[in-house]
Parts: C-alpha cells; sequence; structure tokens
C-alpha cells in the first residue's frame, strides 16, 4: 500500500501511545481517522478533542457503516495489545481486510525518509525524544514518532517540513525489524518480552537483526558494553567509551556534564533529566545530531531547554516538604535507574515507592530483579499486576515479588487502599512506578500531597 493512496483509516487499540500517534499523522494529513479502544484515557480524550471518533465497545456494530466495506484507500492498523478475540478486530479479519501493525505502517511511511531508529529494551523513548527536540529546537527539523508525550510540545508526534524522520523503534513482536534506517541508535538490550522471544539470546538476536539493517553508508550508535559485533560510535556516561560524557555535576538540582568524542568536547551542558540514565541517552542523541552536522552551541542549547517526556521521571509536585516523581519505569533495571536518580538527587529524604507490576509475564520472568531493586526503597507499596494483554498465569501475582524481598516495610493493596496509605504516611518522598493504569492515581496522589 502507497502513503499516497490512503485515504480512510481505522485504528484497532487507538488509544496506545504509538496508536495514537499514527491517528495524528493520518489526520494531519487529511484522511478520515477513528478507532476503538477498551478503556477511556486522557489520550483518548485529547484525540476526540481533535475530532477522530472514537469508540469504546467492541463490537462491530461500532464500526462506522463506510469503514465496513473494504476499499483500496482504506487502511486498518491494528496493535499486537489487542486480544485476539476482539469483536471488531475479527471483524476486519474475517471480512478479508488488509491488517497492518503500526511497525508496518511506520515501515511505510519511512520510505524514502531520511530515518533516525531508536531501539532498546529502555531508554528509547527518552532518547528519541531529545533527538526530536535537538533537530526541533535547533531549526534542522524533522517529523518524529515517539513512545511518550513529549513535555516541550504536549504530543507524540512532531510535524516537520524536511524528509528526516525520527523514530522509536519498538523491540516487541520484534516490530523495529520492518524499520531500515540512516542512522540507528540501540540503547540497551536487557531481557524482556520473554513471552515472545523465550529467551535473553534471543532478545539480543533480533537486536543484532535491527542493527544489520542500516541502510547502505548507515551509522550505528550504541551504548558501550552491548554485546554487537559492529557499531560505529560506541557511547557512555560512566566508562571510557569514544563518545563520553565526563564531568557530570549536580548544580542545585540540575545536572551538568561535558560531552567529549573524537572531533568534539562541548562543555558545561545543562540539562534538567536527573540520572546517569538520561545523561547517557542525551549523550546518544547528540552524537546524532553532530553526525547531520548541527552546530554544537545550538546543540548545547536545545539540551537546556529540554522539559522531558511525560511518565518518564516527571516532577508532579516539588515543595518544601514533598517530592513526588513518577515514571513508566517497568523492568528491574529501569526501577534501577531511576532510583538510583532519584537517590542522588535526594540523598537525605525517606523514599516511598509505590509500583503497578505490568503483565504476569513479566512478573514471573524478574521476580527476583524486582524484590532486589525494590528492596532499596525505604517503604514499598505494592500494587496489584496490571495484566494488560493477557490472561492469568497461575500462581503469578505479587505476591510472588513480596515473598522474594527482605525490606519489612512493605505492603500488597489495590489502588483505592493505595490512596489512603499515601494519605495517612504522609510520604516525603514518593516515586510511582509502573506501566500499567498507575497514571490514573497521579491527580488524586498529588491532591493529597498538596494538603499534607
Amino acid at each position: 500500500m502507497e502513503l499516497s493512496t490512503i485515504k480512510q483509516v481505522y485504528l484497532v487499540g487507538i488509544g496506545g501511545i504509538g496508536m495514537s500517534g499514527l491517528a495524528r499523522y493520518f489526520q494531519k494529513r487529511g484522511c478520515e481517522v477513528c478507532g476503538y479502544d477498551r478503556t477511556r484515557t486522557a489520550l483518548t480524550d485529547a484525540l476526540e478533542a481533535e475530532g477522530i471518533a472514537i469508540t469504546f465497545t467492541d463490537s462491530a456494530e461500532e464500526i462506522p457503516v463506510r469503514f465496513r466495506e473494504k476499499d483500496p484507500s482504506l487502511l486498518v492498523i491494528y496493535t499486537p495489545a489487542i486480544p485476539r478475540d476482539s469483536a471488531i478486530l475479527n471483524y476486519f479479519a474475517d471480512k478479508g481486510f488488509e491488517l497492518k501493525k503500526r511497525s508496518e505502517v511506520l515501515g511505510i511511511i519511512s520510505k524514502g525518509m531520511f530515518t533516525i531508529a531508536v531501539a532498546g529494551t529502555h531508554g528509547k523513548t527518552t532518547t528519541s525524544t531529545i533527538v526530536a527536540h535537538i533537530l526541533k529546537h535547533s531549526k534542522f527539523d524533522c517529523t518524529a514518532f515517539l513512545g511518550g508525550i513529549a513535555s516541550n510540545y504536549n504530543s507524540n508526534i512532531l510535524f516537520g517540513d524536511n524528509d528526516v524522520m525520527v523514530v522509536e523503534a519498538d523491540e516487541y513482536d520484534r516490530s523495529f525489524l520492518r524499520l531500515h534506517p540512516d542512522i540507528a541508535i540501540i540503547t540497551s538490550m536487557d531481557a524482556d518480552h520473554l513471552d515472545i522471544y523465550g529467551d535473553d539470546e534471543h532478545v539480543k538476536e533480533s537486536f543484532r537483526l535491527f542493527a544489520a539493517q542500516l541502510k547502505k553508508g548507515g551509522r550505528l550508535i550504541h551504548k558501550q558494553g552491548l554485546p554487537l559485533e559492529s557499531g560505529d560510535f560506541k557511547y557512555s556516561a560512566g566508562q571510557t567509551a569514544e563518545v563520553q560524557a565526563t564531568n557530570v555535576q549536580i548544580k542545585e538540582g540540575t545536572f551538568f556534564f561535558d560531552f567529549v568524542n573524537a572531533e568534539h568536547h562541548i562543555q558545561d551542558i545543562e540539562f534538567g533529566l536527573p540520572g546517569l540514565h538520561n545523561i547517557e541517552n542525551a549523550t546518544a542523541a547528540i552524537q546524532a545530531a553532530l553526525l547531520l552536522d548541527i552546530d554544537p552551541e545550538k546543540i548545547k542549547a536545545a539540551l537546556k531547554d529540554f522539559r522531558g517526556v511525560k511518565r518518564r521521571f516527571e516532577y508532579i509536585l516539588k515543595t518544601g516538604n514533598t517530592v513526588f516523581i513518577d515514571d513508566y519505569a517497568h523492568h528491574p533495571e529501569e526501577l534501577r535507574a531511576c532510583i538510583a536518580g532519584v537517590r542522588r538527587l535526594y540523598p537525605d529524604k525517606k523514599l516511598t515507592v509505590l509500583f503497578q507490576p505490568h503483565l504476569y509475564s513479566r512478573t514471573r520472568d524478574f521476580a527476583e530483579g524486582f524484590a532486589e531493586v525494590l528492596d532499596t526503597a525505604d517503604h514499598l507499596i505494592l500494587l496489584d499486576i496490571y495484566p494488560a494483554r493477557e490472561l492469568p498465569i497461575p500462581g503469578v501475582s505479587s505476591e510472588i515479588i513480596s515473598g522474594k524481598m527482605i525490606l519489612d516495610n512493605k505492603e500488597i493493596c489495590g489502588k483505592d487502599e493505595a490512596l489512603e496509605i499515601v494519605k495517612n504516611s504522609k510520604p516525603e518522598l514518593l516515586l510511582t512506578v509502573g506501566a500499567g493504569d498507575i497514571d490514573t492515581l497521579i491527580r488524586p496522589l498529588k491532591e493529597i500531597l498538596e494538603n499534607v
């Protein structure tokens, strides 16, 4: 299917962060766009406010009549997160519609464009957003499909006037193998999505295949120490590397660092996102921008102006008495980096962590890792598992994390009870983490803490 032939778009799972970006993209192109999702969220509210019709009932009768007949100008996109027994998804499948995954559609869009693709089991959303912001702020420009809401633009998609595209390359379901980038960044290759891959080695092999898909003359930027045979630029913020962040300092709660590679030394870069892992993300983004010949001073100015990504170390409340930070971390290594960043900024405050495990399979596969990192909290409030696309797995619950922990000051509860616990305990430093629907607690938690 050619991009120019698409006039109507139906998205099954339109409320997902990646799918909603596609909805906005096609609406911007003048297509008629509508879709289905199972729950109403702030993101679906925003799409509806922008004129996109959404149904929240999984019934074929909810599909607009004009979308029910096959037409060469109609594109149906679905996310693998939609259950296979979805009535709407099966209507399109049974009627013989051509169904495209988000990754396939990104492949169609990127055809003929200079593509910068950012992959990694964690760090890809922040890194791709930093790259896109540098290109926008410096006036180089780009179109960008992001896996989070960029705070500078309050959107997960940016529109540009040139042929440069920045895209988050998702490893789930091997989706990123649809892309053939000109510049690829790989931030991490930790075991994850073992329900898809089976084991750690198959995860690594998929990333190696992604790295091999660079266009002729393309450049690979990857974190120092990853098990990749090749790479034009290896970066680090904690080890010696050919691309390196050095002289990392905290001044009045803000991180500063120097960037060094064989050709450049950019000094005293001010960067608002806390944590060494975010300094590393910025280091990779700087290298990508330098490959586009963007002036170092413009890069430095863009990083100073960068305001982060929603739910990526996002300050919800910061007063003299209380600090409340929210983060999307849902893998043990993401949690480790996030908690380390919080501890570095607030070493003297007692840390309460409110965590919602995401997926039964991930909880089962990484229970020991979750227990180890959550033991570093002073107080843990552990929610029930958010199932997402999965059915329950016998014997798998939040109890298997709690049971492996040493920390005594912990409790497992539902969301309503969690609000009561926070209200009664009045934490001075609260970190909410998880990729499920824990974000629905942010507003009530903020209201509670504002009245402490």
